[in-house]
């Protein structure tokens, strides 16, 4: 075998284990502390809630260990397996040139994925979300949102890829440059075009009401010189009881958008605190810092796709017998979570660090002790684990852990 192949082995084998033995840490840490709260959420959570929470991380972490097993099966049998190469011979016998073979493949490669899929989806919505009291989907729904998602990919993804491969075939030696350029421009597009045209096909959204809230979020924005195009309210008890709240849009189209699960179980208070710290965010400019973070990121992996195009072992080393523009396309997607894996933790604690500044400006902007009881409030509701194992946490967790989070704020309120 190519050394390639010995390395690709090695780094999924690795990566794997590592994610395994990480799941088993975090359910063996939720489970010794199962039985107590921790003293400081003692006055604030039950021991019902809180084991709850424990009882639904563990039912979710034993089935991502499962999904994990099966996902590293798959990419086997995509890669070494001969998969891909089966794919590729088949649209190959069709004789339709490089792009509209390119584009075929790629859609018969994603709709087989989504389809392996499917099963996950509905024993994760109608299971174990069920059986925790969070889902509120229906069948119908969920088939639907599959539907419309799947010709909404259709209708923007294959022009896209057209584009992508166009300009690797014809672009010459730089087209990971004028790729990379409109990827960037297309994701641009998407953030304008996402809150006004596609969310709306999913879910209903509507002004907030007038009333407290509204009248006391509207201050919080005036003074913070935070201008936007409305505060909206998202039906997401349609499809589950988790509440959450986030900011969408571009330009004059960035909008804030709250769940509506999330505004029936907080106070006016807790609601305007949840929003500056969220205005925190963009205010510290969180969401820009992202954006040039993830373009950079992605110029790379496009320059290092230039590269690995052109190596016949690319290919060969990992289960494909010809090379083509879209079958190194495809590969790099599917080989470099392997050998990308480790950079995750510093990215989690990047996202750890904004979120202690978002917390701040909330502080300073509102009230920190009523952004303490909304995410006291969030983790019930939600059911999320006040006691995550450390190690796993660093690796996985975007947000600070519940008690590190609500020590900062007590120290900077």
């Amino acid at each position: 075998m190519h050394i390639f192949t010995w390395l690709f082995i090695i780094a999924v084998v690795i990566t794997a284990g590592v994610q395994l033995w990480l799941s088993l840490r975090q359910a063996k840490h939720v489970g010794d502390h199962r039985s107590t709260v921790p003293a400081e959420f003692a006055d604030k959570v039950t021991l019902e809630e809180h084991q709850k929470a424990a009882d639904y991380t563990k039912v979710k972490g034993s089935f991502g260990r499962m999904q994990l097993l099966l996902g590293t099966v798959i990419l086997f049998l995509w890669t070494l397996g001969g998969g891909l190469n089966w794919l590729d011979q088949l649209w190959r016998t069709a004789d339709w040139g490089p792009l509209a073979t390119g584009v075929a493949v790629l859609i018969s490669f994603s709709m087989i994925s989504g389809l392996i899929d499917i099963p996950s989806s509905l024993y994760s919505t109608f299971n174990i979300e069920e059986r925790f009291g969070f889902n509120k989907s229906t069948l119908k729904t969920f088939f639907v949102d599959m539907v419309k998602g799947t010709v909404l990919s259709m209708v923007i993804g294959i022009p896209l890829i057209l584009l992508v491969l166009w300009l690797m075939e014809t672009a010459g030696d730089l087209w990971w440059l004028y790729a990379w350029i409109a990827l960037t421009a297309f994701s641009i597009l998407m953030m304008w075009a996402y809150p006004k045209f596609i969310a709306p096909l999913f879910n209903k959204f509507k002004p907030l009401e007038e009333g407290e809230v509204l009248d006391r979020l509207t201050s919080l924005l005036k003074r913070t010189g935070f201008n936007s195009d409305g505060v909206f309210v998202m039906d997401g008890s349609k499809r589950s009881s988790h509440g959450n709240a986030y900011f969408t849009g571009f330009g004059k189209t960035k909008r804030i958008v709250f769940f509506d699960t999330l505004l029936k179980h907080l106070s006016p208070t807790q609601v305007e605190a949840v929003l500056a710290h969220e205005l925190g965010h963009f205010k510290r400019k969180h969401v820009l810092k992202g954006m040039i973070a993830s373009m950079t990121m992605t110029l790379v992996g496009f320059a290092i796709l230039a590269w690995l195009m052109k190596q016949a072992w690319f290919y060969t080393a990992i289960g494909v017998e010809q090379s083509s523009t879209y079958m190194a396309l495809i590969l790099f997607m599917l080989v470099s979570p392997a050998f990308t894996f480790f950079i995750g933790p510093i990215m989690a604690r990047w996202s750890r660090k904004h979120e202690f500044e978002a917390d701040e400006f909330a502080a300073k902007e509102s009230n920190a002790n009523e952004l303490i009881s909304a995410l006291v409030s969030l983790y019930k509701k939600n059911a999320g684990t006040l006691t995550p194992d450390p190690l796993y946490s660093a690796f996985y967790d975007s947000h600070p852990p519940a008690s590190i989070r609500i020590a900062h704020l007590k120290s900077v309120g």
